[in-house]
């Protein structure tokens, strides 16, 4: 879950690196550090604070060879010892990881106790130069391969020597991409650092090396031996990753949206049959997710058995591969994970396949980890989420759920009612995010001390989502019930100082919703509604109304989510939050 920045090439590659480990910081901001090669010496320069702290400590730095780090915390706390770049006992090697080193404690015990090796941070990285400087004989790549047998888990990493003038990376289980421009090198955790330098890249694979040097680069195995590779294309650029006027990137994310669920449907809703998942002999799907995938997945489980009579399960990624699930050919297996890089949800499909089972993925990655390991999918097309609490993702994992119904539907009058719809739901969306009135109520509620947000149906999982968002961001405790179960036991909570979030639809459930909302009101329960229509009821018994445009059932959740995505923001920058950069969290989550 840190973020990896390196340069190898002709110019400073310090303010490149820096600016490369900004964009980076969403995945992970406890620390943060530079290793500068030049002159056969490597300079370490880190931080226990963010990029703008090491940017005043490498002011005036040049080097034409340097790696860069982000760190977001799993072994050892946050301060300058456990920053990276990390160096061998010797200080002739400078790493930085992403990912665990799972063996890490009997290679350390083994270095120190066997050949006297001298350990200064808590973390499992330093471990990685310290493997480098043992097996060193001369040939910096030979040692760096070596030690690459030796360590378990996950990882992505950088190396340099300071009597080499190379630069060594490797990947398994966590993401690095090469960037290549004439005469000039980039390795970082995904393409964002380099973009105005390159769009052209390699993403490497799994068990996968690149050495470069002045003769250019190669990628190998880790025997060593020469792959042959193909250049890929970023699909976006520079300004998909800026924040375009906007505050923060949430908000610049969350008015995206109209743009993002047209380019996630547009190209396959006339074109439903040429998606790329085989459907023949499957008798049930089971998405395995985590976090907001998860609920997605719920949104997801709802349309699907309703719409096509196939049963969906839905799983945490997390528990479903420690327990013994019961999987059989004729299931679907289907990663949803918007980095295409989560590392419970890539060793779930990885569980599912060594099964026998078809697997599949939803991601908005390309070249991810979790597409390249499934081969066959919906990408969603939503551009980088640069925020780390996950707002355009949800909404087109939802899309992703509507094609896939169509998809395994064969009834043409559903198909060209979902196609109607879903063309005029865009507009709707932006309509709604320009008149909307939510500040306003934020302010009114921000310093609740507690939050119950409800729904019923599919939009069940929806509450469940904007209690998750306003935790992330506000670091307010919320809780997300399904309406119907206030009654078994979170009804307890509820007083005069409690808000409660409704999520009220015209639709099969309306009457059950409003009873709920009974039992809150006459507990003297504070009530925000968000309603696709203002009846005498809601109007009796809310404090609030947040009206949204009426749409068809299955797209409710992509509408009744916009204003919770927003209540959240602007309660959390109403307390002064860090709203893209949330404490304890980080975006691609690629440790288990």
């Amino acid at each position: 879950m840190c973020g990896i920045s390196a340069y190898y090439g002709k110019e400073n590659g310090v303010p490149i690196i820096l600016q490369g480990l900004q964009r980076l910081e969403y995945r992970g901001y406890d620390s943060a550090g530079l290793a500068l090669l030049k002159n056969n010496e490597i300079e370490i320069i880190k931080t226990k604070g963010k990029i703008t702290e090491l940017k005043a400590l490498a002011e005036g730095r040049s080097a034409n060879i340097v790696m860069g780090h982000t760190r977001w915390a799993t072994h050892g706390e946050p301060n300058y010892i456990n920053a990276h770049p990390h160096s061998s006992a010797d200080n002739s090697i400078a790493i930085v990881h992403n990912g665990i080193i799972e063996n890490h404690a009997e290679l350390r015990k083994e270095l120190q106790e066997k050949y006297n090796y001298k350990f200064t941070s808590q973390t499992d990285s330093e471990v990685i130069a310290q493997l480098i400087q043992f097996f060193y004989k001369g040939d910096f790549e030979e040692a760096f391969r070596k030690m690459l047998t030796k360590i378990e888990g996950a990882f992505g990493i950088v190396a340099l020597h300071k009597d080499h003038k190379q630069m060594l990376c490797a990947r398994k289980g966590s993401p690095l991409v090469l960037g290549i421009k004439e005469g000039e090198y980039f390795i970082a955790s995904d393409p964002t650092p380099f973009l105005e330098y390159t769009k052209e890249v390699i993403y490497l694979n799994e068990k996968q090396m690149a050495v470069i040097d002045d003769t250019g680069y190669k990628v190998k195995d880790f025997n060593g031996f020469n792959l042959t590779t193909e250049l890929e294309t970023v699909p976006y650029g520079i300004e998909a990753i800026q924040k375009g006027g906007f505050e923060h990137y949430m908000l610049k994310e969350i008015f995206e949206q109209p743009e993002t669920i047209l380019n996630c449907f547009r190209g396959k809703i006339r074109h439903i049959d040429s998606i790329s998942i085989k459907k023949e002999n499957i008798k049930r799907i089971i998405f395995v997710c985590c976090g907001t995938s998860f609920y997605a997945a719920l949104v997801g489980k709802y349309i699907i058995e309703k719409t096509v009579n196939l049963p969906v399960s839905v799983e945490y990624a997390s528990e479903f591969r420690y327990r013994q699930p019961m999987l059989f050919p004729t299931d679907l297996v289907i990663a949803v994970s918007q980095s295409g890089e989560t590392a419970d949800t890539l060793e779930a499909i990885r569980l599912s396949k060594s099964l026998g089972c078809n697997v599949a993925g939803i991601v908005n990655v390309t070249g991810s980890s979790i597409a390249k390991e499934c081969g066959q999918g919906i990408y969603l097309h939503a551009g980088p989420e640069i925020g780390v609490a996950s707002t355009k993702a949800f909404s087109s994992q939802i899309i992703a759920f509507i094609l896939l119904s169509m998809y395994f539907s064969q009834n043409p009058y559903f198909r060209k009612e979902v196609i109607e719809d879903l063309e005029e739901l865009p507009a709707k969306v932006k309509a709604f995010l320009q008149i909307q009135n939510i500040q306003s109520i934020a302010e009114k509620y921000k310093h609740a001390k507690f939050f119950m947000y409800m729904g019923r149906d599919i939009n069940y999982p929806v509450a469940r989502e904007g209690a998750l968002k306003l935790k992330e961001i506000s670091y307010i405790p919320a809780e997300g019930y399904a309406a119907g179960e206030m009654k078994h036991g979170p009804i307890a909570l509820i007083d005069e100082n409690t808000p409660s979030v409704f999520i009220v639809t015209k639709d099969s459930v309306y009457e059950k919703v409003i009873s709920n909302m009974e039992e809150v009101k006459c507990r003297k329960g504070k009530i925000i509604c968000i309603c696709d229509e203002i009846t005498e009821e809601i109007e009796r018994l809310t404090n609030d109304i947040i009206l949204v445009p009426k749409v068809r059932w299955e797209l409710t959740p992509i509408i009744n989510v916009l204003p919770l995505q927003l209540l959240a923001y602007y309660i959390a920058k109403a307390n002064g939050r860090e709203i893209d950069q949330p404490r304890n969290l980080a975006k691609a989550v690629t440790v288990e």
